[in-house]
Formats: C-alpha cells, sequence, structure tokens
C-alpha cells in the first residue's frame, strides 16, 4: 500500500481509542518524530486523558451516518492511516476501506472476517497439527466453550459437567473445543508490505486481569513456534502487526486459541525488547521497507493500574518549595522535576520558594547547581529571611502551591485559597496527553 503523507509527519488515528491496546498504540507512537498520533471513539473513555488529539461521540460502526461523519474526521486532521483497536472494528475497516478517505493498517477482509470468527479460523487450519479438536455438543468432556465473536474470555468457559452448561445456549454461536491444560503464549507478529513474516515474539501470559495480560515474559522461539506463525502467514493476509494465542495440550503441544488482525493490549512486552510493532506496521502501510532489531535480553512485565487525572482548575503559575520537595534525601525528585519540565513546555512560569540558605551550608543556587537542577527553569527563586511567610510572595490568582510541609501549604491555602500539593499530588498535575 502506498501512501500519499501531507507535510512532514504522518497522520495517524487510533480508533477507538479508549482501551488498553489503544493506549499501546498511543505510546509506541507518541514520541516518533515523524508520526503525529490522534485518538477518536464513540464512547467517552480513557482517550481524553492520553491524546492530545481527541475525539469523541462519533456513531457507532453499526450506524448508518457513520461512515459519513468518520470521514469527515479523517479529512478534518488529514488523517492518513487507521490503527483499529476492536476486533469487529477491524473486521468492518477491512470490508469497506475503499470507502475510507485513509488507509487501514489492517489485514484484508477475508483475514479479518476469519480473525473475528473463531469457528472459521478452525476450520481454516482443520488438519493442522497445532488445531484443536472441536465437538458438536457435550458428549465428551471436559470442554472449553468460547463465543465464536468474543473477546477478552468474555461468555467463556470449562465445561466439567453437564450441569456446568448454560441454559438455553445456542450452540451456533460458540465453539467447543478440546480443554487445553498447559502453559498459554501470546506470539506477537508482523508482516512486511510483501507477506513476508518479519517478526515472531512469544510471551507468556503468566496473570491475566479481564483476560488481559498483566504479568508476562517473553520466550524462547522455538521451532514449533515458528512453524504454527508461518502456517497462519501464509494461510491468511497480514499487513504490519497481529498477534495468535496458543495453548498446550495434555501432551505439551501447543493449539491454537485465536488469531487477532489487531494490536494486543500486552504488545508493550514486545516493545519492551526493542521492536516498535506499531511503528514498524506504519512503516509497512507507507511501503517501506522494515527490519527488526531485538535487544539481547529477556523482559518480564507486571502491570497494575494506572491513575491518570483531570482538574477543572487552570492555572498558569506555579510556586514551589526547593528542599524536601524538588529535592529530597539529597536527590532530584523524578515526579517534580518532570511537573517543571512540563509546565516549561506549556509556557508556565516556576517560582521557587525557598528557606534553604537558612538551614543549610550552601546557597539554593550552589545546591540547583550541585544536582545538575539549572536555575533558567524557574521565572525566579526567593530565598525567604527570618520571619518572612510563603504567602507574602505570592500571587493568589491562577496559581498553585506545592510544598512537601504541611505548615506551609495550609498557611498559602487559609490565605489565598488556592490548590496546594503535597510531592505525592504530583500525579494528579501530569499531563499524559500527547
Amino acid at each position: 500500500m502506498e501512501k500519499m503523507i501531507h507535510g512532514n509527519k504522518i497522520h495517524v488515528l487510533i480508533f477507538p481509542a479508549g482501551e488498553v491496546n489503544a493506549a499501546e498504540l498511543h505510546d509506541a507512537l507518541c514520541s516518533c518524530v515523524n508520526i503525529e498520533v490522534y485518538g477518536a471513539s464513540s464512547e467517552d473513555r480513557h482517550g481524553r486523558f492520553l491524546f492530545k488529539n481527541y475525539k469523541t461521540g462519533l456513531p457507532n460502526i453499526s450506524d448508518g451516518s457513520f461512515m459519513q461523519e468518520f470521514n469527515r474526521v479523517l479529512d478534518e486532521w488529514q488523517i492518513d492511516f487507521i490503527f483499529p483497536t476492536h476486533d469487529t472494528v477491524a473486521e468492518y475497516f477491512a470490508s469497506c476501506r475503499n470507502m475510507l478517505h485513509a488507509g487501514v493498517i489492517c489485514a484484508d477482509s477475508r483475514t479479518a472476517h476469519i480473525c473475528r470468527d473463531k469457528r472459521l479460523a478452525y476450520e481454516l487450519f482443520q488438519g493442522e497439527g497445532f488445531c484443536p479438536e472441536i465437538y458438536s455438543g457435550f458428549d465428551r468432556l471436559p470442554v472449553f466453550m468460547k463465543p465464536r465473536r468474543g473477546q477478552g474470555a468474555i461468555g467463556a468457559k470449562l465445561i466439567n459437567s453437564r450441569q456446568d452448561v448454560p441454559a438455553g445456549l445456542d450452540l451456533n454461536d460458540y465453539v467447543i473445543c478440546e480443554y487445553l491444560p498447559g502453559e498459554e503464549y501470546t506470539v506477537d507478529c508482523l508482516t512486511d508490505r510483501h507477506g513476508s513474516l518479519t517478526a515472531v515474539m512469544p510471551r507468556s501470559r503468566q496473570r491475566l486481569l479481564a483476560g488481559i495480560t498483566v504479568r508476562g515474559k517473553d520466550e524462547t522461539l522455538t521451532e514449533e513456534i515458528r512453524r504454527i506463525a508461518s502456517c497462519i502467514n501464509e494461510k491468511l493476509g497480514f499487513l504490519g502487526l497481529w498477534y495468535f494465542q496458543i495453548k498446550k495440550d495434555v501432551h505439551g503441544k501447543f493449539k491454537l486459541l485465536e488469531v487477532s488482525a489487531r494490536c494486543a493490549g500486552s504488545m508493550c512486552l514486545s516493545r519492551a525488547l526493542g521492536v516498535n510493532l506499531p511503528l514498524l506496521s506504519v512503516y509497512a502501510a507507507c511501503g517501506r521497507s522494515i527490519e527488526v532489531i531485538q535487544n539481547p535480553y529477556h523482559v518480564m512485565a507486571d502491570r497494575t493500574l494506572l491513575s491518570r487525572y483531570r482538574i477543572d482548575y487552570i492555572y498558569d503559575r506555579v510556586y514551589m518549595d526547593l528542599d524536601d520537595t524538588l529535592i529530597i534525601q539529597d536527590k532530584v525528585c523524578l515526579p517534580v522535576i518532570q511537573f517543571v519540565y512540563q509546565c516549561r513546555n506549556c509556557g508556565i512560569p516556576v517560582c521557587l520558594l525557598t528557606r534553604h540558605n537558612d538551614s543549610h551550608h550552601d546557597s539554593d543556587t550552589e545546591c540547583l547547581s550541585r544536582h545538575a537542577v539549572s536555575t533558567d527553569l524557574f521565572e525566579q527563586i526567593i530565598s525567604l529571611g527570618a520571619g518572612e511567610e510563603k504567602p507574602d510572595y505570592i500571587k493568589p490568582e491562577g496559581s498553585i502551591f506545592i510544598d512537601n510541609s504541611y505548615q506551609e501549604r495550609k498557611k498559602v491555602f487559609d490565605r489565598h485559597h488556592i490548590p496546594v500539593f503535597d510531592v505525592e499530588g504530583m500525579e494528579v498535575l501530569a499531563d499524559w496527553r500527547s
């Protein structure tokens, strides 16, 4: 796929932009100097906390007005490529790519359709050694049942006895396959513009949350896994990133769980090995040649919930303490210095209010120099003398105050009634949008 790029940057839209894999695509692309990242969604979820360029409230893809409204967004932002993040959306975009005003980084229509329907996928690979046994009913137990068009383990269930079968089950909506008790891997893959398999990167799924790997590590690429990946790639038509999941049977042999034509929620583990699959996918879609360099180490990833915040107070000036705030235990506090640079990038002046000179052998500027913190980061450095109070130097309108001392925060709050923050509050002020 050749694509004319607008200006010096490739404009990439992630849709929908509110889930975990959308965040991975954002994180993989947002710092690339030749890519501008955009996010859009039908439902307002996490995207507004993450994307500098963001729209919500678009129609659902099943709505008759979706294509017109979506193309309007593509035109407004001059989007070059769309990254679908949901299997149904990938299937839809793949089937109507000629109607879209941008390219789609996704498999072809046949492939996206097969990836969305596990029964079709199993039928395609029937006879291959990695295809699990598929049953028409529950005569042979235990078995594992899962929706044909499901994701994230929703609706999947182990059936040990007849009593485990849900009432009113429509078997046409499910696949029933052999129970696989062994290790489970996700295998991240990359296919170049010629259809050649360029990367095969297995990772174990050691702990799951809502079907997403929250602990996993890279695993050795065996000849068995490579053969499975090659067979899938030969029988389907991918462009860029994709993945499949496998699980060992009772004999220790890997069997296929599913194949997906979108970004995986935990594809960050491959990026931690130095392989940026989303970026390479963009280059492949641009018609460029790509190659993979993987760093020579092993990595384990463990994830928990990450909080991002937006407050409705607009500030245009920051007052900040030095000791035990910017410098803690003779080290620069990383969240605080990151916030200082965030303010600098946004043109928000930062003023240091400090009593350092009264209680240390060096001066405040010498302290900053010793910690390689430039005084140019601050609009002012005000050293308070004996009997002077920090509230006396604060212009309250549109200001915030940061200090580790509760007593100092209370004095400022009581007099000026502006927001005050301890060091732990830096995460509330962090702006992740890019």
